[in-house]
């Protein structure tokens, strides 16, 4: 018998207490020590990967960066939101970046070295931030994942220096926080989307 080096209670409750909290709700000024963002950042590093292509990469702002970044990614929205330009995502985009701690551009780089689809690059960097997002609860840290704003606009590749073929996944924004508010998001039971067959 194999023996049980962790507390596997505790991994599963980590796991079913994950939830997003929004930078409105990140207690002002206080911040995140930068050693426990290496940490986390090692935590993604450890997300599977086909052929250790190991995709994703990092952009962290923090200090006078948060007002850069905010600077930056408004900027980008302004230019090139088109038809989805939004007053209320813009004044969004402005102010969350200085609630947060820290905020963490994700990218995939796509791989050139070896030939795999795009889709399993892309899983890789889901699971990084899969990670991140574990990580911020085990440390009871607030974190938010945006996917909107500049996430998808291919212009605002250049201004973190992205090549044409990757791609923006994520906006990771974290902060401290005194209390977990937020409830936790229902699901339907497991049960129903399982096919289970023995032979």
């Amino acid at each position: 018998m194999v023996e049980q080096k962790f507390d596997v209670e505790q991994f599963n409750t980590i796991i079913q207490n994950r939830r997003s909290i929004y930078p409105y709700q990140f207690v002002k000024g206080k911040k995140i020590a930068d050693e426990v963002i290496w940490q986390i950042l090692e935590n993604a590093n450890r997300a599977p990967t086909h052929k250790l292509t190991e995709p994703w990469r990092f952009k962290v702002f923090s200090g006078d960066g948060l007002q850069h970044f905010a600077d930056v990614q408004t900027e980008i929205y302004t230019k090139f939101a088109g038809d989805k330009f939004k007053e209320k995502k813009l004044k969004n985009l402005r102010e969350y970046p200085l609630m947060s701690s820290h905020v963490i551009v994700i990218g995939m780089k796509r791989a050139t070295s070896v030939n795999i689809p795009e889709i399993e690059e892309i899983i890789a960097a889901a699971c990084a931030i899969e990670n991140i997002y574990l990580s911020v609860s085990a440390y009871h840290l607030g974190g938010y994942l945006s996917t909107g704003g500049i996430t998808y606009l291919p212009e605002a590749k250049s201004y973190f220096n992205f090549d044409e073929n990757d791609k923006i996944i994520g906006i990771f924004y974290l902060g401290c926080v005194d209390a977990i508010a937020n409830p936790l998001s229902g699901r339907q039971p497991v049960k129903e989307k399982v096919e289970w067959i023995t032979k």
